[in-house]
């Protein structure tokens, strides 16, 4: 039994740093960090014009509407779907050489949470590409989504809840940027000189801005069970109209801008440095 475990380790550490699983790993980070950088454009369109969709959703479906569009988007969808594969077997055999448990356990536990946003994401460009993403609506089901736990027994303490798990993901990214914890992600060489200086930053900027970003979608979660309001409640889109409407709210969200736009850069860089462990 114990043979069989060890062949099966070393058979997920193979595939884990197998060239294919890297090379499309790389494509979905690309694809990752392209939707950041479009989200980041609509959020500075929002913040001085007042229109469109800061979503992820909003983002695949602009990238539709380019030339190419669909087969971009499908491209986008299988280097997404290797992530999930990397990060899950990343999950299971990754960070041997961490010698406390519990550090190793969390470092796995974040691997896991980022296999289900990048599977998630994989999944909503393959429906976009096949031309059934739909218009716009993502706050719309996040809405519904409340609703109904509102709805549940004990609906408010779920729906706070919802919040305080979404603040603490977003604390997680504002830690990663301040500590420069995302680091251990990238080669060695992407670190050192003139260019890791500059990678670092974007690095720092990036996590913290989109720590920001998502931290404001918590709030409005705990804002809909304060009020039993589920209308309240809303995904990334309407946490960038909420900045907005606040006072200095166009600067502040151009700030918001800046650090997904940063984020997306950084994702780029991570694509060409990227360290599997």
């Amino acid at each position: 039994m114990t043979d069989m475990a060890a062949q099966g380790r070393d058979a997920g550490q193979q595939a884990r740093h197998s060239t294919t699983v890297k090379a499309a790993a790389r494509i979905g980070l690309v694809a990752y960090g392209v939707v950041h950088l479009l989200i980041a454009w609509i959020a500075v369109q929002i913040a001085w014009s007042g229109g469109g969709d800061a979503s992820s959703g909003g983002a695949l479906r602009t990238i539709a509407e380019q030339p190419f569009g669909q087969t971009l988007l499908w491209i986008a969808a299988v280097g997404l779907a290797a992530l999930v594969v990397w990060q899950l077997l990343t999950a299971a055999w990754g960070h041997q050489s961490e010698d406390d448990d519990t550090k190793r356990n969390l470092k796995r536990a974040s691997e896991l949470g980022r296999a289900v946003v990048y599977a998630v994401l994989a999944f909503s460009a393959a429906r976009v590409a096949m031309g059934s993403g739909g218009s716009s609506g993502s706050d719309s089901k996040e809405e519904g989504f409340t609703a109904s736990l509102l709805s549940a027994p004990a609906g408010r303490v779920l729906v706070v809840v919802v919040g305080l798990a979404i603040l603490a993901v977003a604390a997680r990214h504002v830690h990663r940027g301040v500590t420069q914890g995302f680091t251990h992600d990238l080669e060695d060489s992407a670190t050192t000189g003139t260019t890791g200086s500059g990678i670092v930053l974007v690095g720092v900027i990036g996590y913290v801005g989109k720590g920001v970003a998502i931290g404001v979608v918590g709030i409005l979660f705990g804002w809909a069970a304060l009020s039993y309001d589920s209308d309240k409640a809303g995904g990334l889109d309407d946490a960038l109209k909420t900045v907005r409407d606040q006072p200095y709210g166009p600067v502040l969200l151009t700030l918001v801008a800046i650090g997904l736009a940063a984020f997306g850069a950084f994702c780029l860089a991570w694509a060409r440095y990227v360290k599997t462990r």
